[in-house]
């Protein structure tokens, strides 16, 4: 790899971060840094975008599960989530016509929406086996957004990110993308990712972690407006916070001068809710974490 420096902060955009976290994690190296200005905690140095995208073509399923395509486990965890992101929108968003999923995997989010609002379902994931997957069961999946726009798809209603963001080297820029050419104007973003204060989530692939406080401040800075946020652990616990699950609506005007509200005490925030997770996995262990039930 040739990893490459971030020279500021992907939310405010400034040049005043200091070191917060560094491991190993499945043998690579990673360094996570603290935005002293808005308390965003992202990885610097990183892959740059080309490795990025050869890595999630060829290494990433390797690396996580072992095989590149779905497995028991993972499917029964995607149906998992699907059901979570259903109940949490639920009464909030209006009738949907077209629903993008980014990242959309084995596809059995896209297939649980499409069921619940009859809406044209389309997706994007980069895995070619998990791709094809989804594509047997009669989805349209494209490799790439850009292979998206190529062919010429017409504006979403509803456009949903789940553990796809925290991923994103620069999570405002292609949210604003989204919002301005992929998204109805009165569009929702439903969005998902591990909680910085309670999920192990530093991980090569993530580029990010956030915070229920960033992650809507990069929402906001993007153009949208928040309807509801949900910290959680479902599929995964009934009592450790692993998730942020938020809904948001394009907003009517862009904010290009929002300033995001400074976060403060991320560290101490951190260190008490990794405590509370390691607590509750001693004196709770059954609802602490879930079995993943095979479908």
């Amino acid at each position: 790899m040739s990893p490459e420096t971030v020279p500021s902060c992907p939310l405010c955009r400034q040049a005043n971060s200091k070191p917060f976290d560094q491991r190993m994690f499945r043998g690579q190296r990673g360094l996570n840094r603290l935005c002293q200005t808005c308390g965003l905690v992202y990885q610097s140095p990183r892959m740059t975008q080309s490795e990025l995208a050869d890595y999630y073509e060829q290494e990433y399923r390797l690396q996580y599960q072992g095989n590149e395509g779905p497995n028991p486990k993972d499917l029964a965890t995607q149906q998992g989530r699907a059901k979570s992101l259903l109940q949490f929108v639920e009464g909030k968003l209006p009738p949907i016509a077209r629903h993008l999923d980014i990242g959309c995997s084995a596809g059995l989010l896209l297939s649980s929406f499409q069921q619940a609002y009859q809406c044209i379902a389309t997706g994007i994931e980069p895995g070619t086996a998990y791709r094809e997957y989804a594509q047997a069961s009669g989805l349209s999946i494209y490799a790439t957004l850009e292979d998206l726009e190529a062919a010429g798809e017409e504006r979403y209603d509803l456009i949903s990110m789940a553990h796809v963001l925290e991923h994103l080297p620069d999570p405002v820029e292609y949210l604003a993308h989204l919002r301005t050419t992929r998204l109805t104007p009165d569009g929702y973003l439903l969005i998902e990712v591990p909680n910085l204060y309670a999920h192990d989530c530093f991980e090569t692939a993530h580029m990010v972690s956030y915070s229920a406080n960033t992650l809507s401040q990069t929402l906001q800075k993007a153009g949208f407006t928040l309807s509801a946020i949900k910290i959680h652990g479902q599929p995964r616990s009934e009592v450790i916070p692993l998730y942020l699950s938020i809904l948001a609506k394009a907003a009517a005007q862009a904010q290009p001068d929002f300033v995001p509200q400074p976060e403060r005490q991320v560290a101490l925030k951190r260190s008490i809710g990794m405590l509370r997770r390691r607590w509750l996995t001693k004196l709770v262990p059954k609802k602490a974490w879930l079995p993943v039930q095979s479908t």
